[in-house]
């Protein structure tokens, strides 16, 4: 039969609807594209921190858009308003579309009132990189700390978002952490609100 399991033709990519089937990247396909990222911006900078806020940058584009995609698929156009909010949402929702799987630990930080820090055993971009020891400290983790921020900007959170290597005794791999220092505005607005 002519026409059975055909599925309709849309004229326009905007007028598609949107699923919310698996849709997965092969991890090797996004190692090397990730790889590939951080080769061509290591050619085009001169030292490690110009590296990682290159990277930041890269991955505050991806945030802004992610964000844009959760906020409809998942909460129909609505948005975070509340700190504790924003963060449950980066924690698990953004992480488990980014990542499979909700990030180790959301935590706030002990010394300072406007930090909090997500940590992840395993971060998928510092999986397959292997760090030359004349780069010493460079964290791949900086994509994923610009996507934190991309998302967390986006949302009307501005924060310095920093990604650190934590050792961890009896591994041979540190723990990376996402340390988010959210602006004065936020915590002002938090304690308005109550």
């Amino acid at each position: 039969m002519i026409g059975v399991g055909k599925t309709k033709q849309y004229a326009n990519v905007l007028d598609r609807p949107i699923s919310k089937g698996k849709q997965e990247v092969s991890l090797s396909a996004f190692a090397f594209l990730f790889s590939e990222l951080v080769q061509y911006n290591q050619t085009q900078v001169d030292n490690i921190a110009e590296l990682e806020r290159r990277l930041e940058d890269a991955g505050y584009a991806v945030g802004a858009r992610v964000l844009e995609l959760l906020c409809h698929r998942e909460k129909g156009n609505r948005r975070e308003t509340r700190l504790l909010g924003i963060l449950s949402f980066v924690h698990s929702t953004v992480w488990k579309v980014l990542f499979g799987k909700v990030a180790d630990s959301l935590e706030k930080g002990t010394e300072h009132e406007d930090e909090y820090m997500i940590s992840e055993k395993e971060l998928l971009v510092n999986r397959f990189i292997s760090v030359p020891k004349d780069m010493g400290t460079f964290n791949c983790g900086a994509f994923v700390a610009g996507i934190v921020r991309g998302v967390l900007d986006g949302a009307g959170f501005p924060a310095v978002v920093t990604a650190h290597f934590v050792p961890v005794d009896g591994q041979q791999r540190p723990r990376t952490t996402i340390l988010i220092k959210f602006a004065e505005e936020v915590l002002v607005r938090e304690a308005r609100l109550g």
